[in-house]
Formats: structure tokens, C-alpha cells, sequence
């Protein structure tokens, strides 16, 4: 008779269990950044400040794509879009209209959500194939737009500088230090938004989408509005980092808006793993030490990547992040097992 007793003196506590399980999980989340930090900290002196910098915009970019290929399941062949929009406007606002970064910076973002809403209209109704050579066919229109159809602009081929921009406060973007740790700042912001939103039930909802859209429109989700949000959220983010890499070079080319470079946040997703973000984050650096170092080495560094995604396809399903992570849970169950019994 004693245990239903037990059972009413400790339920008040649950409350505090929980809140404090709350609390666990978000100082881990200032813990988890705070690795970030210091290990991007201890790139610097390693790679030099500013090829670190690269890394830490480059894995925006990833982070960006993991939200809408990892967790939602679409794959765009288009996402580099969105990140030469932004730089391409944040540079001709600097370079036209006003020498001040951060009126530049905004610029280019709030045009490069248009776009995306704009776009995602369209693409939001499409699936699989469709969906990926859609994307690809609008990253097509962006190229000659910033190649031909607005030259007098964005100076065609030779791109387009933005030497002219003015210090704002204490941020002087001539100054590469302040890049560092303004882009190390922007990473560390979109981390945590993107760890919050995944894990709410937004984040559920658009996994649901990725494993069976039709049993969520069952239930009565508007899943194209989902779909449609998750692709603005997505290529904001995206555009975000290609105003920190203006920024960062005072410069913005057609190359910034080559179709050809998606395969490069593609395989950087999946060399990390999908659908999770420390993965993102640790297949951006991965691969940038591969694009920039390896060739020193290996002339034909691009069949070595090829391989690489093979052996990724086929025996790392979920990326690097992820078999670390399944094996080091299969280590803790069982070490809770006993020798020759079952799990404690």
C-alpha cells in the first residue's frame, strides 16, 4: 500500500524535473556554441584569419541548405541562388546608392526573401525531380541576370567592387578581423535560431513532411504553407551569407552565382550528414580543407571526391556526425548492460 503513496509525493517534483531538463538542454546549446567558437578560434592561427572566415560564411551556407534538403527532405539545385543575390545587391547598394555596409547588408537580404517568396510559389508545389531542376532553372535566369541582363550594374564578368564602403561604429569591414568576428557572430546566431526552430513543432511538422507528406495533409496541415516557409527561411538564410562574403571580399562575381557550385553545399551536407546540424557545420569545414588543401597534394582532387561520396552513399547514410553519434549511443547501451543479462 505504500507505493501509491510514494508515487503522490513525488509527483509535485515533476515540474522541477522537467524545468530543470529544460534548462540542461538550452546550456547545453550555450555549451555547443561555445565550442564552435573556440574551435574556429583555434583554426585562425593554423589556416590564417581570413581563410577561417571562409569557413565559418561557407558553413551559413550549409547550415541554410541542411534546413530545407536535411529536415525537410528537398533537394535544390538552385540554393546558390539566394547567396549571389544577396551579395550582388548588398554590393550595388554599397556601390550605388549608399557606402553604408549595413543598409547594404539588410538590402540584400530583404531582396533576396523577396525572391525567395517569389520563387517559392512556384517550387513549393513541386516534389523529387521537379522540384530540384525548377530551382536549377531559376539559378540559370539569376546567372544571366547578373552576367547580361543587368551588366550596366554588376559589371558583367569582371564583377562588381564595393571598395567604397564606410566604417559603421566600431565595424570597419576593411579591417578582417572585424569579418571574423562579425561572420563568426552571424554563425552563432543562425546555429541557435535554426537549433530552436528544429526542435519546435515547426520542426516536427516539416520532418513529418520529409517522411510522408501525404499523412500530414491527412490530419489537415496546409503542408504547401509549411513547404513555402521552410523555402523563404531556408534561402534567407542562404542570402545571408552571401552579404558576409561581399563583406568580407569588398568584391561579388558571376562565380558567386555559378549553378555549378550547389554540388559543393550538396556534398559538404552529406559529408557532415543530413538533417542534423553539427553535421552542417563539420561537413562545411571538412569540406573547405578538402577544396583548398587537397589540391596541393592531388591534381585530380575531384576524383577523390567523387569516391568520397560514394563510400558516404553507401556506408555513411547519415554522414560522419551521424555514425559517431550512432556508434558512441551503442557504446552507452552496452555499457548498461550486465555481463550476461539484459539492460539495467
Amino acid at each position: 500500500m505504500s507505493l501509491p503513496i510514494e508515487i503522490t509525493k513525488e509527483a509535485p517534483a515533476a515540474p522541477a524535473l522537467k524545468a530543470g531538463l529544460l534548462t540542461l538542454g538550452k546550456d547545453r546549446t550555450w555549451l555547443e556554441m561555445v565550442v564552435m567558437t573556440l574551435a574556429f578560434l583555434a583554426l585562425w592561427p593554423v589556416l590564417g584569419q581570413h581563410r577561417v572566415t571562409d569557413f565559418i560564411i561557407f558553413c551559413i551556407l550549409v547550415l541554410s541548405f541542411d534546413l530545407l534538403y536535411g529536415y525537410m527532405g528537398r533537394l535544390s539545385f538552385g540554393h546558390i541562388l539566394y547567396y549571389g543575390t544577396g551579395g550582388y545587391i548588398c554590393s550595388v547598394f554599397i556601390a550605388y546608392i549608399t557606402p553604408n555596409p549595413l543598409l547594404g547588408m539588410a538590402a540584400g537580404i530583404f531582396v533576396a526573401m523577396v525572391v525567395a517568396m517569389l520563387v517559392g510559389l512556384i517550387v513549393s508545389r513541386a516534389d523529387g525531380a521537379p522540384f530540384s531542376l525548377t530551382n536549377l532553372a531559376f539559378n540559370q535566369i539569376g546567372l544571366f541576370c547578373a552576367l547580361s541582363a543587368f551588366a550596366d550594374w554588376t559589371k558583367g564578368d569582371n564583377g562588381l567592387p564595393s571598395t567604397n564602403m564606410q566604417p559603421v561604429l566600431f565595424l570597419d569591414f576593411l579591417e578582417k578581423p572585424v569579418n571574423f568576428w562579425f561572420s563568426l557572430f552571424w554563425l552563432l546566431v543562425v546555429f541557435y535560431l535554426l537549433k530552436r526552430l528544429t526542435r519546435s513543432p515547426f520542426g516536427v511538422l516539416i520532418r513529418s513532411i520529409k517522411e510522408d507528406e501525404s499523412r500530414v495533409r491527412f490530419v489537415g496541415y496546409s503542408t504547401f504553407y509549411y513547404k513555402w516557409l521552410t523555402y523563404v527561411i531556408s534561402c534567407t538564410l542562404a542570402s545571408l551569407a552571401g552579404v558576409l562574403i561581399t563583406l568580407n571580399y569588398t568584391f561579388i562575381s558571376p562565380h558567386a552565382m555559378d549553378p555549378n557550385a550547389n554540388l559543393d553545399i550538396i556534398f559538404a551536407s552529406l559529408l557532415g550528414g543530413a538533417g542534423n546540424l553539427y553535421g552542417a557545420v563539420v561537413g562545411g569545414i571538412l569540406f573547405q580543407l578538402i577544396k583548398n588543401y587537397l589540391p596541393i597534394w592531388v591534381s585530380d582532387w575531384e576524383a577523390f571526391l567523387g569516391i568520397a561520396l560514394l563510400i558516404l552513399v553507401f556506408n555513411f547514410r547519415k554522414g560522419l556526425t551521424g555514425f559517431v553519434m550512432e556508434r558512441w549511443a551503442a557504446r552507452g547501451q552496452s555499457a548498461m548492460q550486465p555481463e550476461g543479462g539484459e539492460a539495467i
